[in-house]
């Protein structure tokens, strides 16, 4: 049970490095300087975030693998990966098209970066996170209660990057219908097992911040306008 309340935090904090990181990283990489450092470091999201989400998903499950739960898993996996290559490639061209906003080659890698890729980024995103809620809701995990503090800060900081990974990614018609589906669920059918079992504590947490954040947001600017757009970043 701490094994998997240490998962929580170890996870939602390589989620806040690694979505919160490449915008900080815009200097040009030394060895082919078209690509910024941003887009080398961004090659690596999958490949850590992913192998994450796999352990949440097993992690004290002892079980078999069932086949049916790991296609879906996949599933989302998969429309995670082609996402986020789709934005990061076409993103990294985007910063090369300043001065050619009216051509259709920049509308077209606009649509690629700014639309397609985060919808089927964030469609993984909220999609592996059901699976893994549906999983731990299905079959509990038993033994002592959960260790607070972990998951709560866990919670916190994961709910805040999904809340600014899905506002400036334009995606707020998915990513809050999703959080307020997940809080929902966790609320009508998992409520007394809150405290109990490590996941769905974790993700009610997180969805319930986001949730909060959205509202606050939306309340404060009368919609849900992007940070790039109110002059934040």
């Amino acid at each position: 049970m701490r094994r998997l309340s240490t998962l929580t935090l170890v996870f939602a904090i390589a989620f806040l490095i690694f979505f919160f990181g490449p915008p900080l990283l815009g200097k040009p990489f030394g060895p082919y300087p078209l690509m910024k450092i941003a887009d080398v470091f961004d090659l690596f999201t999958p490949l850590v975030l992913l192998p994450l989400y796999w352990l949440l998903y097993r992690m004290n499950q002892k079980e078999p693998v069932n086949l049916s739960g790991i296609l879906v898993f996949f599933v989302f996996a998969a429309f995670w990966v082609e996402g986020q290559g789709i934005h990061l490639s076409a993103n990294s061209i985007d910063h090369l098209l300043k001065g050619m906003e009216s051509s259709d080659f920049y509308k077209l890698t606009h649509f690629y970066d700014e639309v397609l890729g985060h919808y089927l980024w964030h469609f993984g995103i909220v999609g592996l996170s059901a699976v893994i809620i549906y999983l731990q809701w299905k079959t509990p995990v038993n033994g002592e209660r959960t260790q607070l503090w972990p998951i709560a800060l866990a919670g916190v900081i994961h709910g805040f990057s999904f809340f600014s990974v899905v506002l400036e990614g334009g995606t707020a018609p998915l990513g809050v219908t999703f959080a307020a589906l997940a809080v929902l669920f966790v609320l009508i059918w998992g409520r007394k097992r809150i405290g109990h079992q490590p996941l769905l504590t974790f993700f009610f947490l997180s969805y319930t911040v986001a949730l909060l954040f959205f509202i606050g947001w939306g309340i404060y600017w009368q919609g849900l306008p992007q940070f790039s757009e109110v002059g934040i970043i």
